[in-house]
Formats: structure tokens, C-alpha cells, sequence
């Protein structure tokens, strides 16, 4: 698969992979996830961002949220967003410019059930050096290049900060 996607690289593929391999942790753990989520509340919280979050470790849920504005609908769509990108071991948004680069369809050819997955950004994985993905960390609620672009920040400020 490496190869196929050096292939059919595009810019925003390019882009996504970069935003996908900036963050590794020495470690993480459910006390970590629990934190990263606070602080990626605390953040939409005070952006007054109508959004639902999630961090999962492992298989687990170890952080859910949902601030003022969001919809139900936003539950939905981290949940289907977070299963793709669990399927697929990378971000919800590299899934679909993956699908986009190779010219295919995402709901079309991915023979996944749409009601369970959907290939649109906002969740990105959690990897540990040496381990790889332990988890995926995710929001809904804003359009869904904003919302990876909100993970890929909280990510990054989070890592910083540790």
C-alpha cells in the first residue's frame, strides 16, 4: 500500500500524511486520553465550537464529550468517522484523499456499511513510538477539514506540552 500511495500522491494526501506522522508519544495511556480530551474541550470550549469528541484507547472509550450547539447527528457521524479510521490504521481525512488519489469512491468501493463508516476528517491516530497506533482521537460538529485541522492542533499542543 506504500507504494500505491507514493504512486497516486496527491497534495492534499501529502498533507494528511504529514499531519498523521507530526505527533508519537513515548507513551499513552488511558490517564492521557482523559487529559487530551479536557484539553480538547477546554479549547472548543472557549472557541465556543459547537463540537462532540472523542478519545479512544485501545477499544475503548475513554473520553466523550459534546459542548453547547452540537447536534446528535455530530455522534453519528465521530462514531462512523472513528470507526474508518480505525479500519483503515490512519486518519478519517487520509482515507478519503487515499480513495480520492486513487480515483475511486469512498462509500462506493470501500464495501464498508455507510452507516457505520464514513471517510470525511476529524479523527486522527494516537501513536506511540516503537508501538504505533494505541488509539484515535476525533471531533464532529464544524466541516470536516476544520475538524481535522482542530485534532491536528490539540495533537500538537498536547505533545508539546508533556
Amino acid at each position: 500500500m506504500a507504494r500505491l500511495v507514493h504512486r497516486m500522491s496527491t497534495p492534499e494526501l501529502a498533507a494528511v500524511i504529514a499531519d498523521e506522522t507530526a505527533v508519537s508519544f513515548a507513551s499513552f495511556d488511558l490517564n492521557d486520553a482523559w487529559a487530551l480530551g479536557c484539553r480538547m474541550r477546554e479549547a472548543a470550549a472557549t472557541r465556543r465550537l459547537p463540537l462532540v469528541i472523542g478519545v479512544v484507547h485501545g477499544h475503548q472509550r475513554a473520553f466523550h464529550t459534546a459542548l453547547p450547539g452540537s447536534y446528535p447527528e455530530s455522534d453519528g457521524w465521530l462514531t462512523r468517522k472513528t470507526n474508518t479510521a480505525t479500519r483503515y490504521g490512519r486518519s478519517s481525512l487520509g482515507v478519503l484523499e487515499f480513495f480520492t488519489a486513487t480515483g475511486r469512491d469512498f462509500d462506493a468501493q470501500s464495501r464498508l456499511p455507510a452507516e457505520d463508516h464514513a471517510a470525511a476528517g476529524g479523527v486522527l491516530p494516537l501513536r506511540v513510538d516503537g508501538v504505533g497506533v494505541v488509539g484515535y482521537a476525533g471531533v464532529s460538529g464544524l466541516p470536516h477539514r476544520d475538524d481535522h485541522a482542530f485534532v491536528v492542533e490539540q495533537l500538537r499542543e498536547y505533545a508539546q506540552s508533556r
